[in-house]
């Protein structure tokens, strides 16, 4: 016959462990709960890929039409559009009048301004701190540490539709950090 260690009234968890337990909890989970915004502060927010493609709109909100688009904007010019995420994306148009296949997006990866395009230079300069991209956004002078996200643009049904860029960075030749 096996002997039972405890009585019928005694609970299994002693009334002391039970709330050792129940303070220990409630300590982790208030300084949890304090410490999540903290971290979170100092976790860069995301930019450049998001899932699926999107279609890039202008300033206005309108999707971008291409044939419209590239009678209005000069060869070599970057202008601003809306791309993944909502976050704003240059639209780079080539030399022979036609869209390039990417965008750049315009988040500076130091400390997240919006770098504007400088004609008068050919490069992208960020007002905050200084940081410079050359035409296809790669870094050529910090504090920024990393050249601009990059995302692939391509022309779908006269739209102009952009997606993620999860090859190889053919600025650096490295896998791209924003992916």
């Amino acid at each position: 016959m096996a002997q039972v260690s405890g009585s019928a009234d005694a609970p299994d968890m002693g009334r002391r462990q039970f709330m050792n337990l129940l303070t220990f909890g409630t300590i982790t989970g208030t300084a949890l709960g304090a410490l999540y915004p903290v971290v979170k502060y100092f976790i860069p927010p995301s930019s450049g890929g998001g899932g699926g493609g999107v279609t890039a709109k202008d300033a206005l909100g309108a999707e971008i039409v291409v044939s419209e688009f590239l009678t209005t904007h000069n060869p070599g010019s970057r202008t601003l559009a809306q791309g993944l995420k909502g976050d704003p994306t240059y639209i780079v148009v080539k030399e022979d009048k036609a869209i390039a296949d990417y965008g750049i997006n315009a988040i500076c990866t130091h400390l997240g301004c919006v770098v504007p395009w400088n004609v008068a230079e050919n490069k992208f300069k960020c007002p905050c701190h200084g940081s410079q991209y050359d035409s296809t956004g790669k870094v050529v002078r910090g504090p920024a540490p990393r050249s601009l996200a990059l995302v692939h643009a391509n022309v779908q049904d006269d739209k102009l539709v952009l997606t993620p860029w999860t090859e190889t960075d053919f600025r650096t030749g490295e896998e791209p950090w924003w992916a």
